[in-house]
């Protein structure tokens, strides 16, 4: 979702003032900070970062400096009583709104914060989207409503908006034109999608973007177990184009703990899901979240979660240690367990996901995968790199002619983060 509104801000920027990216700070007339609130150590990353462009504001007076993003939302004017440089304070709804806050910046020479939380305007006063490559992400729905006890995101983000429908397949349509093979929706509950005016749920709209030419593959993120019904299950089985991954967050295998989160769902439920799942998909690559070390979490709670991660079989995992989010129910609650043994808890459960990812990468070796191929390889800018359906990152040697085509490899070798392929003759 950052990385989306990200390059919003750009095609923003460049679509009303002809502006582009610059990889040197001192070179730019706009520094913008798109932030997440979500952990701590992202939250004080801001301010630490802001300092460090504190000096290029007073060796160039017009550079503008904006703040954007979460902590944008939860932070608001405090952000400019912090650090007085600072020009734009914007939402994740108003970055749309850049050009008309630089505007006023520059005529009234005051710091301009706009937080609010208009409900679709954003999408309806984006530029098209610019195509860089044959993969690319579309906002399906905005905020969350579902206020785990933990998590921040419905008080920066606001509550669940979802975007037409006509307005998404018009989108990916312009994108396929475009040459984009792959789409990813995105939104922070992805399957509480819901366009009421059309009486279409998010299954209802992945069938829609399934018919649109050109497009050879979709997924989507994050998705929420609450709305994991056995309608979108099932279309793992219809939708040939739906890719072979799911990231279903679980967040706990303690069914104690979750009821402590307000997840809304038990693990029992949840496994029903992935059994459901995988029944539609064999072979299905499923990854999850974690969050160790939540107030009141024992060491029963972790063996629980240790369990569930091998019942489930994920091959990856984003695991997090608890960190409390100001203005969260959980952030009052007594947080006495040591900060060790929550770190002894996160090596133990990413051994057991490391373990499984790799035995699920091993499988792979000598299978025949279609790989889209995004362009040079990181490691080795000769070769090329590409992503099997189940999300696996595939390096190989070929040409760069087939950058942004679909290509049968034959897997060779397994790594613990990517994989090895030969085209075929």
């Amino acid at each position: 979702m950052n990385e989306y509104d990200s390059a919003k801000m750009e095609d923003v920027l460049h679509a009303a003032e002809g502006m582009v990216l610059t990889d040197r700070p001192e070179d730019a007339d706009v520094i913008l900070f798109n932030t997440c609130s979500v952990r701590e150590k992202a939250q004080e990353k801001v301010f630490s970062d802001l300092g460090r462009v504190k000096e290029l504001k007073r060796a160039k007076p017009h550079l503008l400096i904006g703040v954007g993003g979460c902590v944008a939302s939860q932070e608001g004017e405090a952000i400019v009583q912090r650090a007085p440089y600072v020009d734009l304070v914007f939402g994740p709804q108003t970055l749309h709104r850049l050009p008309a806050l630089m505007a006023e910046r520059r005529r009234t020479g005051r710091a301009q914060v706009d937080i609010q939380f208009p409900e679709i305007e954003k999408f309806d006063h984006l530029p098209p989207a610019r195509v860089e490559g044959a993969t690319a992400f579309v906002s399906i729905m905005e905020g969350c409503s579902k206020f785990c006890s933990f998590c921040v995101v419905p008080y920066t983000r606001g509550t669940e908006i979802s975007r037409p429908a006509v307005d998404v397949l018009r989108e990916v349509a312009e994108l396929a034109a475009g040459g984009v093979k792959e789409v990813t929706l995105l939104g922070q509950n992805v399957n509480a999608y819901i366009d009421e005016a059309e009486s279409l749920d998010f299954t209802g709209l992945l069938e829609l973007v399934d018919q649109i030419p050109g497009i050879e593959r979709i997924r989507f993120t994050t998705s929420h177990p609450r709305e994991f019904g056995p309608r979108l299950c099932d279309a793992f089985a219809r939708l040939e184009r739906l890719a072979g991954y799911v990231h279903l967050p679980v967040q706990s295998g303690s069914d104690r703990i979750l009821s402590a989160m307000k997840r809304g769902y038990t693990t029992l439920e949840y496994k029903s899901i992935i059994r459901r799942l995988r029944e539609s998909r064999p072979g299905l690559a499923l990854s999850t979240d974690f969050i160790v070390g939540f107030p009141g979490e024992t060491d029963e709670d972790h063996a629980k979660t240790l369990q569930l991660a091998r019942d489930c079989g994920f091959d990856s995992a984003f695991i997090f240690i608890y960190s409390p989010r100001p203005g969260t129910p959980a952030a009052a609650l007594a947080d006495d367990t040591p900060h060790e043994v929550k770190v002894a808890r996160l090596q133990e459960l990413q051994a057991v996901i490391d373990a499984q990812g790799q035995a699920f990468a091993q499988r792979l070796v000598g299978t025949q995968q279609p790989v889209l191929i995004e362009g040079p390889s990181r490691k080795n800018p000769e070769e090329l790199m590409g992503r099997t359906p189940d999300n696996r990152i595939v390096n190989f040697a070929g040409s760069a002619e087939w950058v942004g085509q679909i290509r049968t490899l034959t897997i060779t070798e397994a790594y613990p983060h990517s994989l090895r392929g030969e085209p075929l003759a």
